[in-house]
This record gives structure tokens, sequence and C-alpha cells, in this order.
């Protein structure tokens, strides 16, 4: 059997089975036919936008020709163009776009929100979400309507020929056998149809399974990956034996989000804050704020705090399971895969644009991703040059090659013990040696230079062959649990399947859910109204602005504190705040008073204690 019937058969072995939403409107199809129905256009800097291959004219050999090509250019498809209508249907955009419309109204029928997102985050976050809703107004954005023609031009697509496919991927890295599914959808829907963060044309993700050979060389699935927004490294990955990942036979199972076509492994509601950046300037200053406050402070920021951004925008993600299912056992059969051979085919390799609209978005959110191969930058992807390193498995070895892992760098460290104990020999013997010129010049005024000087060395090599002994120490620990972890791995035992997991996919609870209307109507109107209130009395009570803004901030808290059901918290941290207020002014009042009152209290305690002592 050749080597790509050999990868197309892996991939069929393991392809996995998708639980989509209901009301989602587009699945996983072949890109040539998308291509097929999309306009070329490049972007070049300070010009408009030129298109230079029209719909219906394109195809996967000549797309990475990329004409016009230039420092600063951007390549784009484009699949919702009006040009690329056939000419009877040009003639009544209008009327596709009322067709597009009453689709989208569709959707909404049939697909119904959970409870209100904002009612399960506090006033930043919803403030941060009022400001990035406005500036849709302002930047780059895919076009209301884009949509609604996507789904028209998708559904017509399907009517012609129906088909869910895939594009398989095999990688052979560091012993690992990495099967990557590159899901292709011909729209991301997620703000218009899903109330998420953002539309754009085109949307690719991925899902990675990872296969170990076993001692009999059939190769065995140990991990899988799944793509998911601000997931990145090890909390990506599951490995197969979890619980949590849910299988039909060898197949496993995803949770796609509706409109945003991310990846979970259980089905439910997830709320998902989406890192705003920020300009530099700014950016340096918080990173700078959160090191002093994590380093010099040494205060806990939990998680992955240490480099996220600074602010977050609050999305729900509902991937519900309760649409169509793609795949083994569902509703729909998988297609024959296009297998992404070695080399990569030149519509993979040669086309480093983008492939939808390039709303020229500062976010990016509203931008087209490029290909499985490239960043939106034109670089290389690391989930392509790199798929091990990807989900955080470069450092871990397969299960044939764990325990002698183990045992190689038990190994090295008895080869640095012995390099430790020879430098620790020799720095002893010079400090021996500098500790008798100390006793000798000891007490003779004419050396008493060179007296300093031998204590600073004897102090500083002092504290060098401390630190070896510490490292050889540690080394001759970390050598005895090496020795004991490659006996346990030799047994056939594994590591807990968790164990390397620091923020796992959540959905929200029934708890979290439990929200009441009132509730969410509050947190829908808070923002907009904490800013009218703060305006009000910068405009009309300015002689009480300081009690007036005090009363404004202490209402808003203690109503949002009713709304979550925290009211007993926030009066128990308002007392003890309270209490420290009026310790502070008690102080400052009568300062000298209890200096001498504390004065005295010593004072007698230490007359008692002495009399104590004087009786025995």
């Amino acid at each position: 059997m050749s080597a790509a019937h050999t990868d197309e058969a892996l991939l069929r072995r393991f392809e996995p089975v998708l639980r989509c939403t209901k009301g989602d409107r587009f699945f996983p199809m072949d890109v040539e036919p998308y291509v097929h129905a999309c306009s070329l256009w490049v972007q070049r800097p300070g010009e408009e936008p030129v298109r230079v291959v029209p719909g219906g004219k394109l195809t996967l050999e000549t797309l990475p020709q990329q004409p016009l090509d230039g420092s600063g250019a951007v390549h784009f498809l484009r699949f919702t163009d009006p040009q690329n209508l056939p000419e009877g249907e040009a003639r009544g955009v209008g009327a596709l776009r009322e067709r597009a419309l009453r689709g989208l109204r569709e959707t909404r029928e049939v697909f119904r929100a959970g409870r209100g997102r904002l009612a399960r985050v506090g006033y930043v976050s919803r403030f941060v979400d009022a400001l990035y809703s406005i500036t849709l107004l302002a930047r780059g954005r895919v076009p209301g309507e884009a949509a609604g023609m996507a789904a028209v031009a998708y559904r017509r697509a399907m009517e012609e020929r129906e088909g869910y496919a895939y594009h398989g991927r095999v990688a052979r890295q560091e012993g690992w056998t990495v099967l990557q599914y590159w899901l292709f959808y011909p729209f991301n829907d997620w703000r218009s149809g899903f109330f998420g963060a953002n539309d754009h044309e085109a949307d690719w993700e991925k899902v990675h399974v990872y296969l170990a050979d076993t001692v009999g060389g059939e190769p065995h699935p140990e991990w899988v990956a799944y793509a998911s927004h601000n997931y990145t490294g090890d909390n990506l990955r599951r490995r197969w034996d979890d619980p949590e990942v849910e299988k039909v036979g060898e197949h496993p199972v995803v949770y796609v989000a509706a409109g945003s076509h991310a990846s979970y492994y259980a089905p439910g509601e997830y709320l998902t804050e989406l890192d705003l950046p920020l300009p530099r300037p700014v950016g340096r200053f918080f990173r700078g704020a959160r090191g002093f406050w994590r380093e010099r402070l040494g205060q806990y920021v939990g998680g992955d705090a240490g480099n996220a951004a600074p602010f977050h925008i609050p999305f729900v993600d509902y991937a519900r399971g309760d649409g169509l299912v793609i795949g083994e056992g569902g509703d729909r059969a998988w297609g024959p895969p296009r297998v992404i051979s070695e080399p990569a085919p030149a519509w993979v390799s040669g086309y480093r644009g983008l492939w939808g609209l390039y709303a020229r978005d500062p976010f990016e959110g509203e931008d087209a991703p490029a290909g499985p191969m490239y960043n939106r930058d034109k670089t290389v992807g690391r989930a392509w040059y790199d798929p091990v390193g990807w989900a955080g498995l470069d450092k871990v070895p397969t299960p044939a090659e764990t325990a002698a892992a183990a045992l190689g760098r038990r190994e090295d460290l008895e080869s640095r013990r012995e390099d430790l104990r020879a430098e620790i020999e020799e720095k002893s013997q010079r400090l021996r040696k500098l500790g008798a010129e100390a006793a000798a010049v000891r007490g003779r005024s004419h050396l008493d230079a060179r007296g300093r000087e031998t204590r600073r060395r004897i102090a500083e090599l002092s504290e060098e062959v401390r630190k070896l002994r510490a490292r050889l120490a540690a080394d001759e620990a970390v050598s005895g649990s090496l020795a004991e972890y490659a006996g346990r791995m030799e047994s056939g035992e594994r590591d807990p399947a968790r164990a390397h997991i620091s923020r796992a996919h959540r959905p929200a609870s029934e708890t979290e859910l439990r929200f009441s209307r009132v509730a969410e109507a509050w947190a829908a109107v808070s923002v907009s109204l904490i800013l009218v209130i703060f305006v009000a009395i910068a405009i009309f009570e300015q002689g009480h602005l300081i009690s007036l803004l005090v009363v404004s901030i202490a209402f808003f808290a203690f109503a949002e504190a009713g709304f979550r059901g925290r009211l007993v918290n926030l009066v128990g941290s308002v007392n003890i705040g309270l209490a420290a207020v009026a310790s502070l002014v008690l102080l400052y009042e009568f300062f000298w008073e209890l200096v001498v009152a504390a004065v005295l209290v010593v004072s007698l305690y230490v007359l008692w204690d002495n009399l104590r002592e004087l009786r025995r």
C-alpha cells in the first residue's frame, strides 16, 4: 500500500464526528467549489482594492499566481461579492438581499440564545463590550447582509452537489503521527447570527489526532487537540482515555459552536472572553504594571493571566450539539477526504492571501483568515510547521519512549553529578586555603587591606560552593525520582489524564445560567444607566459631586451584588472596610493618647515579667 493510501486510511479511521448547533447554516466543505465561486482581489497600500480575477474564473491551479503582488499587498477572496452573481441575479441584488435577510430571521427563529451573557460578567467587561460594539461603526467590518448572501450562495452550491468534506494532512514529528483535519467553512456568522464577536468570510478550523506506535508497530491514538479561540498549548489537548473525550468507535466527537465554529469536548454554553488588543504604549504600561504586581509585590495573577490582555470582551459560544451531526453514525457522512500531501499542493503553499473579504479591521476579527499553512501576516503558522508543539506535546515523549526518556535524563544528571563533585572539591580546597590566609593575616595592621579582600573572596566562594552543593542535592533527589518514575512507566502505569491542563474548557453550569429576567435586564441597561447618572451629576450637581458619586457607586455595587446573589458577602466586606476606616479615624484623632497608653501597657508588662523572674 502506498504512503498516500496509508495516510488516507488513517485519516478515515479516526475522522471526527461533528455535532453542530441548531440554527447553524454553514458546514465543512471542499474548497474547490468555494474558490470557483469567489473573485480574487488585491489591496495595495494607499490604493483602493482591485479585482484581478472575476467570480467563476478562479481555480485552485490559478489561485497561487497572486497577480499585482508587491510590498504590503494583501490578496483576498470575496465570496459575497455582488459582482460574482450571474447576470440575471445581478439585476435583482435588492431582492437577493431581502432573501438573505429573510434567511437570517429564520435562523433567529430556530436558534434561541441562552441567558444574557452580560449578566455573567461584571461592570468593567460590560463597559468594554459597549466600547467594542461602538467601534464597529467606525472600523472595517463585513457588510450586514453578507452572512445572508453567503447562506444563499452556500445553499445553492449544496443543492447542486451536497457534500461534507475535510482536508486531511498526516505529519510525522518526533515519534508522533499527527492526523490534521482542516475544516473549511464558507462563512463565520457568529456576530450576525449568534450575538458573537465577529463575522468574516471563510473559516479554517482544525482538529488534530496524535498517534503513537505500539510495541507491535500499530498506530494507537494517544491525544486529541481541538482549536478553540484563545486556548493554546497544553490546554488545547486531551488524552484519548480522558472521560471528557467522547467517541463513536474510534472517532472523536467535536461539539461545534454556532457561527464561530470553535471546537469543544462537551456540549454546552461557553463564556469566552476575547482579549482586546491595545495600542502599544498602553499595552506596555499594563504589562509593566502587571509585572510589578506579580514580580515585585509577589501577587498571584492566576492561570495564564500573566500574559493576558488587560481588557476582555465577553461572548457566549453555543456548542449545544443539537443540530446536524456529520460523521460516523450521524445525519450526514463525510465525503472522501482531500488529502494534503507532501510537498503541499500549490493552492496551500503558494497562496498566502486571505480566504475571504479583507475588511481592514484593526482588531482583525472581521478579516478573513489565511489558509491552513499561513497566518494573516503571511508567516507560516505553528500548527503547520510544528503540530506537536502547537498542542504542547513537544515536551511529552510517546508512551513507548517515556521510560527511556526518564532513564536518559537520569544518566545526564549522573554525568553532571560527577562534574559537580569535582567542581565542589576544587572550590572547597580553594576556600580552605583562603580561610588559612585570612587567619594568618588577622591582627596584622599592615595587612588589613589584604585581609578585607580575602574575606570578600571567601564570602563569594562560599556562596558558590553552597549553590553547587544545593544543585547536587537536588540532582540526587531528581535522579531517584526519575528511576522510580521509569519503573512505573515500564510497568504500564500512566500519568493522570488531566495533569497538564491549567485552564479547561468548561461550559456554564445550571447555577451560572440561573439568572432572572430582572438580572438580565439590569445587565443590559446598567452601563448606560451608569454613564447617564454620572453625566447628570457632573452637569447638574457639581456642588455635591463627591458625595453623589459615592452614593451612586454604592448603589450600583449593592444592586449588582443583589442580582448576583452576593449581597451577604458584600455587606460583610463593607462592614470590614468601615471598621478599618473607623480604626484609622480613631488612630488619627487620639494618636498621642494611644501612644502613651501603649507605652504604659508595655512598661507594666516588662515590670510584671521581671518581678515574676525574681520570685523564682
